[in-house]
């Protein structure tokens, strides 16, 4: 069985904010390894704005699932944590997103690797930069530190 590098992005607008990450982040063992953990950021709704804001934070970690099932075990962790279905971009309890799986690209609905729109999100580039700075995207070829630097950083704090 071999280990797989994967960056995984956490969100949370809904109820206990910082207890969903954590509680989030305990449901990972025995089939993901969090090897580092980003601060968490409260961030500005995107695409939906009239909604709270979220806290996000990324983690490095380690597993042995394949793309597939890593998806359905975070999807899991979704549902038992109590994630309803709502709109797309809409309020979440937690939402558990794959970044990047090694350096596999992948599009195959409903798993696309790398996230196909990370580059432009300031909530998950500002956490991702704290783990992982000089990670290439394997399909843009700049390391995440530079593709931070060319984005819009308004609206994003550390969180207390």
């Amino acid at each position: 069985m071999s280990e797989h590098l994967v960056y995984i992005a956490l969100g949370s607008n809904l109820g206990d904010r910082p207890g969903n990450l954590r509680s989030a982040l305990e449901r990972f063992a025995p089939h993901v390894t969090v090897r580092a953990q980003s601060y968490i950021y409260e961030t500005e709704p995107w695409g939906y704005a009239d909604q709270p804001a979220f806290l996000n934070m990324v983690i490095e970690a380690a597993t042995s699932l394949g793309p597939d099932a890593l998806l359905s075990f975070l999807k899991k962790i979704e549902k038992e944590m109590g994630r309803e279905a709502t709109f797309r971009n809409g309020p979440r309890l937690i939402d558990l997103d794959i970044l990047f799986y090694d350096d596999l690209v992948l599009d195959s609905p409903p798993l696309v690797i790398p996230h196909p729109r990370l580059h432009e999100r300031a909530f998950v580039l500002v956490p991702l930069a704290d783990v992982a700075p000089d990670h290439l995207h394997p399909l843009l070829g700049e390391t995440i530190f530079y593709l931070l630097m060319n984005i819009e950083l308004k609206g994003i704090k550390r969180f207390a």
